[in-house]
This record gives C-alpha cells, structure tokens and sequence, in this order.
C-alpha cells in the first residue's frame, strides 16, 4: 500500500532532482554573477569618440566628461580612422597593466585579444566597438548605476528545461550581420544549428562559434517581455565529439543590456526566436533601461 502511494506522488510531482545537475547549475549562476557584477555592473559610460581629439576626465568642460572618481583632466583619446591614441595629461597616474602610462600610446579595442585598459583611482577605461564605430567605455564600481544595481533573479532549477541537441553543419562556415540594441551591426561567425526538443515541441536553434566546439546562442521565447527580458536571452553549449550538445536553459541568463543602458547586444535572429514558452535561468530584470543611438 505503501509502495503505491509513493509511486503515485512520484507521477503527480515529478522524478527528484539531480543534486548533482542542481549544484552545477547553483555552482555556474554563483560565478556568472561574481562575474557580472566585476564586468557589467559596474559600466558607468559609454561615449563615442568623435574624430580628432577628444578630451576626458571629471571636469564638465571635457569632451568626455568621465566620473567624478577621477582627476578633472586625465588626457585626450584621439580618433584616427581606426586607431585610437590616447595622449596622458602631465602628472596624472593613469595605469596599463599595473603600469603608469607617461608617453603617447595606441590603445587596443575590444574587438582584439587583451585589450587595453586604463585604470585612473579604480576607474576602468577601455575602447569599445560597436559595429565600426568606437567608443569609450566607463567601468566605475562606485559609480551610481553599481551602487543602484538590483541583483540577480532566477527561475527554480528544472531538469525538464536542460535537453539534449544535434548539431547540424551547414555545408561551410559563414557570418551573419546582426543589428545590436544601438542599431550598429556586428558580425558573428555561424557553422550549422541545433535540433532538439523542449516541452513536447521540436524545433531548431542557430548559434554562433565563438572558438571551436563552443556556441553562444541569442534568443527569445515565449516568455520574453513577460516573465523574461524582452530584448533576448544568452546560453553558451559545448560540442562533443559525437555531434551533440546540451542545452540548460537554467543557465540562460540577461544580457548586460538588460539592466545597463551603456551596454550593447546583439538582437535575436529570426530563426532564434522560440515557439514555446521557457520558464528557466534569469528573471527579467525589474526596471529595464532606455537604450538610445548616440
């Protein structure tokens, strides 16, 4: 009697959860947000350099005005075609690498392996690509935009959200131009997609390759605008060498653009918009901010 009981609550909740797949998930959402709130919470400016010089620092007579963190001058960033100098201002510590920085020097965008950052008094400056335009990114952890940040939320961990797909090469790799919450276009690489089934419904997924055997997926479902932020959604999945990949959708988490308004992100493409509703990963953020051209 009593085995048919437990056999019946089994069927009316569920099988147990996997700890083992629960302390991952709780493992990667901890370090995501350690990392997030290092990288992303703390952008505190975004401003597009025009061509020329373009002069910086806390003082409201700048071009740049920066953060009241930093001296009133620090230098002058210089935009020429696609190079960007940054020329320091006489007695003010401006550090590369745990470096003071005392000459003229061609700074390294993001759009390259090790980019160049600047730290003034704990600020962090680095040159940022949007499409082919370039532009000064602020990371200030004093800055209003941190000390305001409201935190993480998630949805309660659901093994029926994390499936397995195959991964369907296309007959060469290729690059799609895909339109950010700026309206810039930025270009990301393409090799196939996936095919997999959520929720009873089969349907497919386009990643792109950020390095061999690694993808990172845009989307949006169901939930988007509702339960979920509106604009999209990022998962990242790796490539076994049997040709499939696991997709946690609780691990699915915001873009820095949900809740930053100095932040860019890319928008889904069509084929990435999903026809089911998926209530795993993160929460919409609960003030979404207004993105605008500059």
């Amino acid at each position: 009697m009593i085995s048919r009981i437990l056999l019946a609550i089994v069927l009316l909740v569920g099988a147990a959860p996997d700890p083992a797949h629960v302390k991952n998930v709780e493992e990667w959402r901890a370090k995501h947000e350690s990392d997030y709130r290092r990288d992303w919470v703390t952008v505190a400016g975004l401003h597009f350099l025009k061509p020329g010089a373009n002069t910086a620092g806390s003082a409201k007579s700048n071009d740049i005005v920066v953060s009241p963190s930093v001296p009133p001058t620090i230098g002058r960033f210089v935009l020429d075609g696609q190079r960007v100098r940054f020329e320091p201002q006489a007695g003010v510590m401006v550090l590369l690498k745990d470096q003071p920085v005392t000459t003229v020097i061609d700074l390294k965008d993001d759009g390259q392996p090790s980019a160049d950052e600047l730290v003034i008094n704990n600020v962090r400056l680095v040159i940022h690509l949007s499409g082919e335009k370039r532009s000064l990114r602020v990371r200030d952890p004093n800055g209003e935009l941190a000390r305001g940040f409201l935190g993480f939320k998630w949805f309660p961990i659901d093994e029926k959200y994390r499936v397995v797909g195959r991964f369907v090469k296309d007959a060469q790799p290729s690059t799609r131009q895909v339109v950010n919450t700026l309206g810039d276009i930025d270009t990301y690489t393409t090799e196939g997609v996936i095919e997999f089934t959520l929720l009873g419904k089969k349907m497919t997924v386009r990643p792109f390759t950020t390095r061999p055997k690694r993808f990172y997926i845009v989307f949006k479902d169901e939930s988007s605008g509702k339960e979920t932020y509106d604009t999209a959604r990022f998962l990242y999945s790796d490539l076994s060498d049997d040709g499939t990949t696991v997709l946690d959708f609780n691990e699915a988490y915001n873009p820095p653009c949900s809740f930053n308004p100095y932040t860019t992100c890319p928008i889904p493409l069509k084929e990435n918009r999903l026809p089911v509703k998926i209530l795993a990963g993160e929460k919409a953020y609960p003030h979404p901010p207004t993105h605008s051209a500059p």
